[in-house]
């Protein structure tokens, strides 16, 4: 993009940009939360659409003047009822974890019982950490993924349902790499007559992509951010059954929010429209591909790989298998231009600011167009920073090879 008028009118901010901008064209991004939108994406999000207030919905406003505005929500509301197959999409969501508040708004009352995936199993926070909203306002009860097998054990959540009756029953996450199997989900919440709630904000991407199974169309609620996996704006949407959509939509606005950012729902409508052209397919194929190589290549080296592979686009890597934690690992590869972030593992001994674990991701990377051979490279500079994480003169070594390399892959939006 043009930034003239901006290096004209503020050179501090102009520069800050200019900055990151440099960074993110010279580094390497393995952080599995975050991508790179198209230039059309970006434009979006700079249009005139954020000088709007448009509370409310289309042809519903509270304001004047929003006819060309509900052209744009109703297109981007379009394109996702198409992806995903969805009954009701509210797009207007901010972020992922107003989305996730918006939901339990409109299903539960303070108090009510939820179930959801602990913290350091691979959950979120939204999804009932005690220093979370969720977990002060809902009574939430955690279920975990199997110490020998790092995955979910439908068994042992059916036998935490059974006991506790939750209201309703959460099933996503932010840090595991398998397939969720929906439909045993959906089977265990009805036989207690729970709501079903699946968060797919990493996944939405795979899942739009046709590589992952859909929860969509059985679960009673999906939320997902739009960027991650989707490529798109940061924010959110909330997909629903068709009998649904008053009380999430009433939960939405004006239960937990004002107006809409206009300009961002215009971004999330292109990048919408991009998800749905063919090249978008290969592109999350890739990513598995990519991160099933990275996966491989870490356990070729003697890695402890959580759930010992991945079925998606992240993983979480044991560091203690290395007599390392993950803080120490990601502010070694930081210094070389690559960026990742620390990680939990199941019943970790370390607290969250230096947890034992590294979560790695490939959705940026693949965007830039590297495939498997680069992967390995990627792995190999990993691991040698890995062991020579004090040794400044061979992280620099890394960080210049790192630079060079990524000269090759352009990012669309920069």
């Amino acid at each position: 993009m043009d930034y003239k008028n901006l290096e004209n009118q503020d050179k501090d901010v102009f520069l800050a940009i200019s900055r990151e901008k440099e960074r993110q064209i010279n580094e390497i991004e393995l952080i599995a939360s975050e991508n790179y939108v198209s230039l059309a994406v970006l434009e979006s999000m700079g249009s005139v659409l954020t000088n709007k207030y448009s509370e409310g919905y289309p042809k519903h406003r509270y304001y004047g003047g929003n006819q060309i505005v509900d052209i744009v929500e109703e297109i981007a509301i379009e394109r996702a009822k198409k992806i995903f197959n969805a009954e009701h999409v509210n797009v207007q969501p901010l972020s992922g974890s107003p989305a996730n508040a918006a939901v339990y708004f409109a299903f539960l009352k303070p108090g009510d019982k939820v179930m959801g995936l602990k913290l350091d199993h691979g959950g979120h926070l939204s999804h009932g950490h005690p220093v979370n909203f969720s977990g002060m306002l809902y009574d939430f009860v955690q279920y975990e993924v199997d110490s020998k097998t790092g995955k979910i054990d439908m068994k042992e959540v059916r036998k935490i349902a059974l006991k506790e009756k939750p209201k309703m029953i959460v099933a996503g996450f932010s840090a595991y790499s398998r397939e969720i199997e929906w439909q045993k989900f959906k089977e265990i919440a009805d036989e207690i007559g729970a709501y079903t709630f699946a968060d797919i904000a990493h996944t939405a991407g795979l899942i739009a992509a046709k590589k992952m199974d859909n929860p969509v169309p059985y679960f009673d609620v999906v939320s997902s951010t739009t960027h991650k996996t989707l490529r798109g704006p940061r924010g959110a949407m909330i997909m629903c059954k068709e009998k649904y959509a008053k009380q999430i939509d009433r939960a939405v606005f004006p239960g937990m929010q004002g107006g809409p950012h206009d300009h961002i729902t215009a971004a999330k409508a292109v990048a919408f429209g991009e998800i749905l052209r063919p090249e978008f397919a290969e592109y999350g194929d890739q990513i598995i591909k990519n991160a099933q190589k990275m996966a491989e290549e870490f356990k070729k080296r003697e890695y402890k790989v959580i759930s010992d592979g991945t079925d998606n686009h992240l993983m979480v890597v044991d560091m203690t298998s290395k007599d390392i934690d993950g803080k120490t690992v990601e502010v070694a590869l930081e210094k070389c231009g690559i960026s990742v972030s620390r990680s939990t593992i199941p019943n970790d001994p370390n607290p969250p600011i230096k947890p034992s674990g590294v979560r790695f991701g490939t959705p940026a990377v693949t965007t830039r167009g590297m495939k498997e051979t680069e992967i390995v490279k990627i792995v190999e500079w990993i691991d040698k920073a890995i062991g020579n994480r004090d040794n400044n003169k061979v992280l620099n070594q890394i960080q210049k090879e790192v630079e060079e390399f990524c000269q090759n892959f352009p990012i669309p939006s920069v």
